[in-house]
């Protein structure tokens, strides 16, 4: 279910954590290697006491602080692209959780949502649309022996070692065990497509979109969880309740990229009352909506809407990112087909002599059929 939307779940976390990473790149020593205020002997003594994962417990080495932080940009780049989905999923997730638990206080709300979807999404089959997995199963037959496969597989087998060689830093063992389970059910599923491609393929693809259906759901509701705990502790507060909450950080200097608008909004106070009522409404009735899906979809865009005016007016890009990825759960497979569709027309006039014909409409790779999501 929902192969288009986990599609763009996939992309928006993975372009969210991508252009951190690329943005904070001149920072990085400061904010988790070795320049960091809270240094490497702290976090290995706080990860003592929480049993959080980070490969970045494993040395105090700049070298090594390097390496990881070059992989989690390499398997943030290819799990955007969709270039071996299964496995770029497990490193993106393994990147996220090192560098947000080697420093746990430098994170905001944006970071705490990528980190919970780095885990959905390795139960997912994320990259069934819009992803160079796709493009490759659609434009040839696989081949007899997949060597890139076979190859990325035995270099990920050597990682787990490597996590058993240090599993008193590595964190809690159920994650360990998780991995584990992943590297060997991968190489099941590679010996029944080469060896018995009949109704074991079939069983382990039916085990496979139960567990994607599942992981999907967890994530819908963890968008619903979001919206609803936030917007029931805001009902409790004051300043929400006298309709002044917004007018606050508008005066913090850490939240006013732009001054002059900034100071516009908060001079008029029916602005700031209706947005601050706005948002307490759209939060707290965004769940009930799921059940009439055309409200759902007009109080969607208001909320992503919402956070893409938090960006540009709060300076805060990266939360407002993953907050309309995790959104993106909900949008509609009409929407998202018809965006296809326009996107390939839009390939199509790019390229040199694939202007399309007048009235021309290109139809669709295959029929899909209906969603949890609509």
């Amino acid at each position: 279910m929902g192969p288009h939307q986990t599609a763009v779940v996939r992309i928006g976390f993975a372009a969210a954590w991508l252009l951190f990473l690329l943005r904070e790149f001149p920072h990085r020593h400061e904010l988790y290697g070795p320049q960091s205020p809270w240094s490497w002997d702290m976090a290995r003594r706080l990860i003592e006491d929480n049993h959080s994962f980070t490969v970045l417990m494993w040395s105090d080495s700049a070298l090594w602080f390097e390496a990881v932080y070059a992989g989690a940009v390499l398997s943030s780049a290819l799990l955007l692209v969709g270039w071996r989905t299964r496995a770029t999923s497990v490193l993106f997730m393994v990147g996220v959780l090192s560098l947000q638990n080697r420093s746990v206080f430098m994170g905001d709300g944006g970071d705490n949502v990528i980190h919970l979807m780095a885990l959905y999404l390795v139960l997912t089959r994320c990259g069934r649309s819009w992803s160079l997995d796709a493009r490759r199963a659609a434009r040839r037959p696989a081949p007899r022996v997949d060597r890139t496969g076979v190859a990325l597989w035995a270099v990920l087998g050597f990682g787990l070692v490597a996590v058993v060689l240090f599993r008193d830093r590595s964190g809690e063992p159920w994650l360990l065990v998780l991995l584990w389970l992943l590297w060997l059910a991968q190489g099941l599923w590679w010996l029944v497509c080469r060896f018995a491609p009949g109704e074991p393929r079939t069983l382990l693809d039916v085990l496979a979109n139960l567990l994607h259906n599942a992981a999907l759901a967890v994530i819908m509701a963890e968008v619903c969880l979001i919206y609803a705990t936030a917007g029931w502790y805001k009902i409790q507060g004051s300043r929400w309740q006298d309709g002044t909450a917004l007018y606050y950080p508008l005066q913090l200097d850490y939240f006013t990229p732009w001054p002059a608008l900034s100071d516009f909004l908060a001079g008029s106070g029916v602005v700031v009352m209706l947005i601050t009522y706005g948002t307490v409404i759209v939060q707290v009735a965004f769940p009930f909506t799921l059940f009439n899906r055309r409200v759902k979809n007009v109080l969607l865009a208001v909320m992503m809407l919402e956070h893409a005016g938090i960006a540009v007016l709060l300076g805060l890009p990266f939360f407002s990112l993953a907050m309309i990825a995790a959104d993106a759960v909900f949008l509609p497979t009409v929407f998202l087909l018809w965006l296809e569709r326009r996107a390939r027309t839009a390939g199509r006039r790019l390229r040199p002599g694939g202007t399309p014909r007048a009235g021309e409409r290109p139809a669709p790779d295959a029929p899909h059929p209906r969603t949890l999501v609509g």
